[in-house]
């Protein structure tokens, strides 16, 4: 076994709020029906790579998603704050063309007026992913639990992606995750809004 450490980053199963296109933020919205079968299901399948390590998100959407994985594992899921989504401050609740509609200019860069700076963000997803890879065996696999704005930009500063071009990573669907394994000092993405398991990789000479 390789002891290039491996990062999956799950993001929550459907809520409401992801329906009606509202800015969840930390807002505490539960899954909806379809969010709760989409996480057990998920996490039947990822039990199916021996997560060595889980952690999640507080925020109900995200550690109840974890939980399925934790149920299916047996691995007992753990909590960081740091793996929230970002904080909206007056953009939480509000549907995507209310956003537009009032904030013309803020809103297609994503530049909340009294919201939390995306660099913020980047810097606590990736303090807390370090904390995880802490618990993490080597060669093992640590399995993060959040949001998808989070998940893109703490995604994107492992790549060494800048905050501002986090665009260049497609967003994550509900219940879809991302994998990132080491290779030396660097992080490679191995796969991107995955919802099936992997193929096996027939070996190229530049792998």
């Amino acid at each position: 076994m390789s002891d290039a450490p491996r990062v999956l980053f799950w993001r929550h199963g459907r809520t409401a709020w992801n329906v009606e296109k509202r800015f969840q933020g930390q807002t505490d919205i539960d899954l909806d029906p379809v969010g709760h079968a989409q996480a057990e299901r998920a996490g039947r399948l990822l039990a199916t790579l021996r997560p060595d390590t889980v952690i999640a998100s507080d925020l109900k959407r995200a550690a109840d998603t974890a939980g399925y994985l934790g149920r299916s594992s047996g691995v007992p899921v753990e909590f960081d704050k740091g793996l929230r989504e970002r904080f909206g401050g007056s953009w939480e609740g509000l549907t995507a063309a209310e956003l537009a509609e009032r904030w013309p200019a803020e809103h297609p860069r994503m530049e909340i007026p009294d919201g939390e700076h995306i660099s913020e963000v980047g810097d606590r997803m990736v303090a807390a992913v370090d904390r995880g890879l802490a618990k993490t065996p080597p060669g093992g696999l640590l399995v993060i639990v959040s949001h998808g704005a989070a998940l893109r930009v703490g995604i994107s500063r492992m790549l060494g992606v800048p905050d501002e071009r986090r665009e260049l990573l497609g967003p994550l669907s509900n219940c879809c995750w991302s994998v990132l394994q080491a290779r030396g000092q660097t992080w490679r993405l191995m796969e991107h809004n995955a919802a099936s398991l992997p193929e096996p990789v027939v070996l190229s000479d530049d792998a």
